[in-house]
């Protein structure tokens, strides 16, 4: 079966992200000017294909400009192909794997998927629940930090040698609306002051807070509609409709994406990571988005996200 045309064709890549990203034509990114009179293809044979002039600012312009795609020198259909790898593989898919598909070097690839994950970030949030609404709460552990302590989150000092537990481990704090969208935070320490703040600002006060025991949540009630817990100690997983199955489902997939996929990451890229397994949670066939669909919204969020490592001119 061969591959769609935007796979192996880059300008006609370059034209599917035009329609993704300018659905009313053209739009300059240095200046804001949708004015199609104001704004001129250039042609001939000393100009790439893509380019633009806008006439307010007098600046050249095309569609990477501004994105995380920008000034990169991998073809555009390499981009969209890896971009709908990425997005249709439930737990991910590895670098290396990512190589050898579209015949990069692994440097190339490692570079493109974490540029990707960027896409995937979500901006501009609102609160999660609302009026009769369920929300999760759960906080999990993955990997070592990178500097060890001596004390857990209560100040107190580790037993049994830092094996057990959370101790010395990178926290994840994250949050799901029962059929809704998770949204997940990699934060330095998971103590209560940190995950009330967290719970506070993303999720509305008329919400139904589902958690376990944890002292962590202790005080919820009196900001929440309610605030019902499940005792995981005493082997209760489920009473009634109160339950965290569907956080603990997530953090399943995350963890098993992980390590079987990508088996390490440094702490300072796990950000990087949840927004991946955010989206493509928040954009599963249970809310009517398709494989297709998903690698779409992902292109789309490639702009106002340019990504560099040194100093751009």
């Amino acid at each position: 079966m061969a591959l769609p045309r935007i796979y192996t064709d880059e300008n006609a890549a370059r034209e599917h992200l035009e329609a993704l990203l300018w659905p009313n034509g053209p739009t300059c990114p240095h200046c804001g000017n949708t004015d199609e009179k104001r704004i001129t293809k250039l042609q001939g044979n000393s100009t790439r294909p893509g380019v633009y002039k806008c006439k307010e600012c007098r600046k050249p312009f095309s569609v990477t400009v501004g994105t995380v795609f920008e000034r990169s020198h991998i073809p555009l259909n390499q981009w969209v192909y890896a971009v709908s790898l990425l997005a249709s593989s439930k737990k991910g898919i590895s670098s290396h794997q990512i190589h050898r598909t579209l015949g990069v070097t692994y440097k190339t690839a490692w570079f493109m998927t974490h540029r990707i994950r960027e896409a995937m970030r979500a901006l501009g949030m609102t609160p999660l629940g609302g009026d009769g609404e369920v929300v999760e709460v759960d906080e999990t552990y993955y990997g070592p930090i990178e500097k060890p302590r001596s004390k857990n989150t209560r100040g107190q000092k580790f037993t049994k040698g830092g094996k057990s537990g959370p101790s010395n481990k990178r926290a994840i704090v994250s949050l799901v609306q029962r059929g809704g969208s998770v949204r997940s935070f990699h934060v330095a320490v998971a103590d209560q002051d940190t995950v009330q703040n967290i719970v506070c600002q993303n999720v509305l006060a008329e919400t139904r807070l589902h958690t376990d025991e944890s002292r962590l949540y202790h005080g919820a009630d009196s900001v929440f509609a309610a605030h019902e817990t499940v005792k995981h100690s005493r082997k209760e997983y489920v009473r009634g409709d109160v339950h965290t199955n569907t956080i603990e489902g997530y953090f399943s997939i995350f963890k098993r994406g992980m390590r079987g996929n990508y088996q390490h990451c440094k702490e300072k890229h796990l950000h990087r990571y949840l927004a991946e397994f955010d989206f493509r949670y928040n954009n599963r066939i249970a809310l009517g988005v398709n494989d297709e669909m998903r690698a779409a919204r992902a292109l789309q969020g490639i702009s106002g996200k340019r990504l560099t490592y040194r100093r751009t001119h």
